[in-house]
């Protein structure tokens, strides 16, 4: 009987079925995980370093700080010399009592409310031309303003419908359409009060009412009464004054 051995190789290299040991690490890969172990390592001991030259840059100021004071309390005594503290007498100075506000907004609004306030009352008959028209200017203006504003030199660029108004309303609504047309910087506008055809006794009552509403308004320049075709008597043309420039 023939014993046969078989030869079993062990070499890792040559594909043999040996158990083998672990991967070998590439060249240089431990010095690289060293050098950058020992970089990390000295920016560290430089932030510390940084942080104890801080810290012992403001113990010294610290201290410097402490010995101007200290230095400068010496001095204080030295110049004070022997003083001795007043007794607390309990007695309390009271504060100056501060005057009461003016109110100057109230003021201020006060004054706008009077200055925008239009009256029923007003006598303006010495104001208005007593020809068939009915005219008004203002004082310093010329004859020549009401003629070319009945002729319609300015166009009209807004109007007013005071039709089914009553005598307060038709007064306010007066009132928010001059400052609203001045704002909007127009010069001549129609004023549509009508000619009490449909009021009680047939009475024109709120065409003297403009008038006079008018004449008390400091935007307004000079007024007329339309001409026919433009409305005639239910109708007042308005000129208004400019931004700041003369008519």
């Amino acid at each position: 009987m023939v014993s046969r051995t078989k030869k079993i190789d062990t070499d890792p290299g040559c594909g043999g079925s040996g158990s083998a040991g672990p991967p070998a690490s590439p060249p240089g890969g431990r010095a690289k995980r060293v050098g950058g172990g020992l970089s990390s390592l000295k920016v560290l001991q430089r932030e510390l370093q940084d942080q104890r030259l801080a810290a012992e840059a403001a113990e010294r100021e610290a201290r410097r700080r402490a010995e101007e004071a200290r230095r400068a309390a010496v001095e204080f005594r030295a110049l004070v010399g022997g003083v001795v503290p007043l007794k607390d007498t309990g007695r309390v100075d009271p504060s100056p009592v501060a005057p009461a506000p003016l109110p100057y907004k109230r003021w201020e609004d006060e004054s706008e409310v009077l200055r925008e306030s239009i009256s029923d009352d007003y006598g303006a008959d010495w104001l208005i031309d007593t020809d068939d028209t009915l005219s008004y200017r203002r004082s310093g203006l010329g004859q020549d303003i009401v003629r070319k504003l009945r002729r319609g030199q300015w166009t009209v660029q807004a109007q007013l419908d005071l039709h089914g108004h009553r005598v307060d309303e038709a007064r306010e609504a007066l009132g928010d359409f001059l400052r609203a047309c001045v704002r909007q910087e127009m010069r001549c506008v129609r004023i549509i009060h009508g000619k009490g055809l449909g009021s009680k006794n047939r009475t024109p009552i709120l065409k003297e009412k403009v008038r006079r509403w008018l004449v008390q308004k400091e935007e307004v320049l000079a007024f007329v009464e339309a001409r026919a075709n433009d409305g005639g008597s239910g109708v007042v043309l308005v000129l208004l004054r400019g931004p700041d420039r003369p008519a």
